[in-house]
């Protein structure tokens, strides 16, 4: 059967093996035990080696390594803003924190693999497995092709070497760090996660906060009121509004029927007896003011209430609203009826509070009635329509001037040392993904395409290095021996618990902070996962999202100093 599907489809077309790795590789990453599972990228790389020692086809290099650059772009890119926020004041000790973990995870691998005798190729598996970091397999393996006095075949052994090493300790390498950081670290200090981050979650909030939105509790409504009292006839919708600022209390009229027409709103209209009237109102203002009592008798018409809804990103500008709180920000007279659904800080989601302020080139995601979200967000800042379309000059010319940042090389003791035009697009992608941040109106790549670009060019790139490993694989894992995943165990534990150790007793990071720092510092997203199921919060994400975008950035470029060191 082998024979027969190599000979008739995998040989002839060697783009269709390809597919069925990246397909099986999916399936493979599937699997899961609770918060843990091998994830895409490994289950590529696993299907990938048996498909590739099976079959024996070989994969051209430049089907890899154009998949490999867009990665790092796109890899570049969604880290770029993170990153450079993360060398602010208010990040660095969490930058800090990360760069000690990364340094420890560097220092720990190149000893262990020169005391064993390993060369450069398993010396980088043992690394990127152990520090869960996919990417160190493309980057060792670019480095390890600069390296003088190396022939062709040797090449190919060592590069082969890098992937064989990373299967073989990333899967042990996700266990444990998840283990250790969601699990074993906070029973040893006796810590409850669930309660210190529910804790903690209270303190960010400013005091006297309203019930959050979206948990079965409907802060704003909407009724609709016949006119019938004289206390409010004869008024203009100005002067009801004003005085119910005046008391204190948030509530609007919308929208007014007369003689079975809606009107066009005018904050001039002066209500008459009879009048059907669409308010806005806080529930808790408007229980206060009882409009029944005040207004008239509550009526049910749907074309007064009804409307359609828009959810529109706003871009923070407006020197008015910057610095302002969650909280100062909706008791604006603009945001009755609006909802702010997601707040994205440096390209991430941000978990924010009530508490929360805004800062300049926050994306605040707003949803409600269409007519009145476009006016609150002119009010905030820019708005920017979502767009399913790639700006693709922004991305081709990002991979382009990147590679060629990464083209020239020094030399150093005879090895030539660059950037390669993968380092270079990852460069790049940093620089033009900070941008992006700061200025979210240029170069959309919307989700969709970051994705593929991201996620997807690493598993292709990983499947192609996986089919040409495979007939070396079984070789490889006895150089290797058995005892490699012992030593992989140590490069994915030491650092993290030297990371500990530091943010727990010098820096005083508060725990649950400190675990998310942890696992972004290894770039542990499995970790991740088990951190916040056991914390059962998002607030371990306030510490996760700079040290993964700066440990990303090292963690990757490790991958060519381990081999130099190794040199």
């Amino acid at each position: 059967m082998i024979d027969f599907l190599n000979r008739n489809i995998f040989h002839p077309h060697p783009e269709l093996l390809v597919f069925v790795t990246v397909a099986l590789g999916f399936l493979l990453g599937k699997l899961r035990f609770k918060a843990i599972g091998l994830g895409a990228v490994t289950g590529c790389l696993i299907a990938g080696l048996v498909l590739g020692a099976q079959l024996r086809v070989p994969i051209d290099a430049t089907v890899k390594n154009l998949f490999f650059t867009m990665f790092l772009f796109a890899l570049g890119y969604r880290v770029g803003p993170q990153f450079f926020r993360g060398l602010k004041k208010d990040g660095l000790p969490q930058v800090v924190n990360s760069f000690i973990v990364c340094v420890t995870g560097l220092l720990v691998a190149w000893g262990l693999a020169t005391a064993l005798g390993y060369g450069p190729g398993l010396g980088a598996g043992l690394l990127g497995g152990g520090l869960t970091q996919s990417a160190v397999i493309g980057v060792a393996g670019d480095a390890i092709a600069n390296l003088p006095g190396l022939s062709p075949a040797e090449v190919k052994e060592q590069s082969n070497l890098v992937a064989i090493g990373y299967a073989v300790t990333y899967p042990l390498g996700t266990i444990c760090a998840a283990l250790l950081l969601a699990s074993i670290l906070p029973r040893l200090y006796r810590r409850d996660l669930a309660a210190e981050s529910a804790q903690l979650a209270t303190e960010l909030d400013a005091p006297g906060d309203a019930p959050d939105i979206g948990e079965g509790y409907y802060e704003v409504v909407l009724r609709a009121y016949t006119v019938e009292r004289p206390d409010i006839v004869g008024r203009t919708i100005d002067d009801f509004e004003a005085q119910q600022k005046h008391l204190g209390r948030r509530i609007y009229i919308t929208g007014v029927r007369r003689d079975g027409s809606v009107l066009e709103h005018d904050q001039q209209t002066v209500l008459r007896h009879g009048d059907v009237v669409a308010v806005s109102a806080i529930r808790g203002d408007l229980v206060t003011y009882d409009a029944r009592t005040h207004v008239g008798g509550e009526a049910d018409d749907v074309e007064l209430l009804g409307y359609r809804t828009e959810t529109l990103h706003v871009v923070a500008s407006e020197k008015a609203q910057l610095g302002r709180t969650i909280a100062e920000l909706r008791a604006e007279p603009f945001m009755v009826g609006v909802y702010i659904d997601k707040l994205y800080r440096s390209g991430a989601a941000f978990p924010y509070r009530l508490s929360t302020p805004i800062e300049r080139g926050d994306t605040l995601i707003l949803t409600g009635p269409e007519r009145l979200v476009g006016p609150a967000g002119r009010a905030i800042g820019k708005p920017v329509r979502t767009s399913f379309a790639t700006d693709m000059v922004w991305v081709g010319l990002g991979i382009f001037l990147g590679a060629c940042l990464g083209i020239p090389a020094l030399k150093a003791g005879g090895v030539p040392i660059s950037l390669s035009t993968s380092g270079g697009a990852l460069i790049m992608g940093l620089v033009f993904g900070w941008i992006r941040g700061k200025y979210p109106t240029y170069g959309n790549v919307p989700p969709g395409a970051q994705w593929f670009m991201d996620t997807l060019g690493l598993c292709l790139f990983v499947a192609v290095v996986g089919i040409n490993a495979g007939p070396s694989f079984t070789s490889g894992l006895s150089t290797a021996g058995w005892s490699f995943l012992l030593w992989g165990m140590v490069v994915t534990l030491v650092p993290l618990l030297v990371g500990f150790l530091v943010g727990h007793y010098i820096q005083k990071i508060r725990f649950p902070i400190l675990m998310g720092v942890l696992a972004g510092g290894e770039t542990t997203t499995a970790a991740f996962g088990a951190i916040n199921e056991a914390a059962k919060s998002q607030i371990p994400t306030l510490g996760y999202t700079i040290p993964y975008a700066m440990s990303n950035v090292l963690l990757t470029i490790w991958g060519a100093v381990i081999v130099i060191l190794h040199h």
